[in-house]
């Protein structure tokens, strides 16, 4: 998919450009004025890459669609927690919010906005060449985040949209701060046009509303096409209708290695609620909606194994820190913590804790560092605290100093400094030579 990277952020352009989404078969063509590639090279991209989303109408059938849908996606989201000045480094944008409206009232002004309004900051950058956003105008990318970022826009009122009345069965009526549009237009489906009762358009009562929250004229006038489109990326999210094709891998229930087949005793033999694999871990990556194994797991394994690292070795690495290879998912089962069973369990999975020395260095928690200091807490008793709540946050002391771990962004904060080191959480590497002299055992 590396190799499409020029043809992906042309496409994202073309789309966000045209508010959001576009037929297949059209942007195909402005695609093709730029890059010189045949129709199944495009359609398989566009399948694969976790940029689009692609829609057909429910009586649309075959591989390569004329009333095919793409719709622009992204992970990204603004950081909640910027806004109360409560993060400092986190995996998402620090911007204003009213500046991705287009209404910031400080930012045209003299007096300056105490929020980021640079989308090349150093943290936003990196976030952005991360996900290869960092070449999108702004606009561009203010209408990717618009459609994708749920906290950014009010919802359609659903009550709205039922009974007969000209408010429906709202009871907010004008004053309700959802908003007031036909759900029949953001399906696709509506029949009446120009004569249906539900609104088509934003009214003066909901225009009221938005601008009150800060949005702009212009993000209010497109609010009926991006709300569509935000209807359409939540249907493929849900998979609540069969007018979607799903690209994304599918939710399995089972994620856990049996430790019982591992032995060669485990009972329910099919019908066992857990994976049935040879090792205690098991690398997959996603390829058209599939699972599939990788090759050189152990090399896998024992690169991951090493907090210093944050890709595997070979060709195609897999990025420990985003779960990918290129484009495709990637993901790592393995058998139960070994702190969640008793000691005489054999191939349980040993987690280690790790947290960023002074020299780059990443250091084993209860182990000392370069000084001779030790935290109070081991790697064992963090895997215990993060078995009973992987979301809270503990303390830990070293020497004098006092620290709190937070397992929900993996930092290491010291409070009084204002200061923060990463943490990692890597498994203690076991080789297959040493998994079948456990199980000859």
């Amino acid at each position: 998919m590396s190799n499409y990277a020029r043809v992906i952020h042309h496409a994202t352009s073309i789309l966000c450009g045209n508010k959001g989404s576009m037929d297949l078969v059209q942007l195909y063509r402005k695609v093709y004025q730029r890059f010189d590639i045949k129709e199944d090279d495009f359609w398989y991209i566009v399948k694969k890459c976790p940029r689009f989303a692609v829609v057909k109408p429910r009586e649309t059938a075959g591989d390569w669609g004329t009333d095919c849908i793409i719709v622009a996606k992204t992970s990204l989201r603004l950081c909640k927690n910027y806004s109360k000045q409560e993060c400092a480094d986190c995996q998402e944008l620090h911007l204003c919010k009213y500046f991705v409206y287009g209404n910031c009232r400080y930012g045209k002004g003299r007096q300056q906005c105490k929020y980021c309004h640079d989308v090349q900051s150093e943290h936003n950058y990196r976030l952005l060449r991360e996900c290869t956003l960092h070449e999108l105008h702004e606009d561009e990318l203010f209408l990717l985040l618009l459609q994708n970022d749920p906290s950014l826009l009010p919802e359609v009122c659903s009550y709205y949209n039922k009974g007969s009345g000209p408010f429906g069965t709202c009871t907010f009526r004008e004053g309700c701060t959802k908003l007031h549009l036909c759900l029949h237009l953001l399906k696709g489906d509506c029949l009446f046009g120009s004569r249906c009762k539900r609104l088509h358009a934003v009214d003066q009562s909901g225009r009221r509303m938005l601008q009150e929250r800060g949005l702009g004229d212009d993000i209010i006038q497109d609010l009926p096409i991006i709300c569509q489109n935000v209807y359409r990326l939540n249907m493929q999210t849900e998979g609540a209708s069969e007018e979607v094709v799903r690209l994304g891998p599918q939710v399995e229930e089972r994620s856990e290695i049996c430790l019982h087949f591992l032995r060669r005793n485990c009972k329910f033999q099919e019908q066992c609620m857990r994976v049935h694999f040879n090792l205690p871990y098991k690398w997959e990556v996603c390829e058209g909606g599939t699972w599939r194994d990788l090759r050189q797991m152990e090399q896998i394994e024992r690169a991951y194994c090493n907090p210093h690292n944050t890709h595997s070795p070979g060709p195609s690495p897999v990025d420990f820190v985003t779960m990918k290879r290129g484009y495709e998912p990637v993901r790592r089962l393995s058998t139960v913590s070994a702190v969640t069973k008793p000691a005489h369990y054999i191939l349980t999975t040993h987690w280690l804790w790790y947290y960023k020395g002074d020299h780059g260095n990443w250091i084993e928690y209860g182990q000392p560092d370069d000084k001779g200091r030790v935290t109070s807490l081991s790697s064992q008793e963090l895997e215990e605290a993060y078995a009973r709540d992987d979301s809270s946050k503990i303390s830990v002391r070293k020497g004098h100093r006092l620290y709190y771990i937070s397992f929900h962004d993996m930092y290491q904060r010291n409070t009084k400094h204002n200061t923060k080191r990463r943490i990692r959480r890597r498994p203690r590497f076991i080789s297959i030579s040493q998994v079948e002299e456990q199980t000859a055992r």
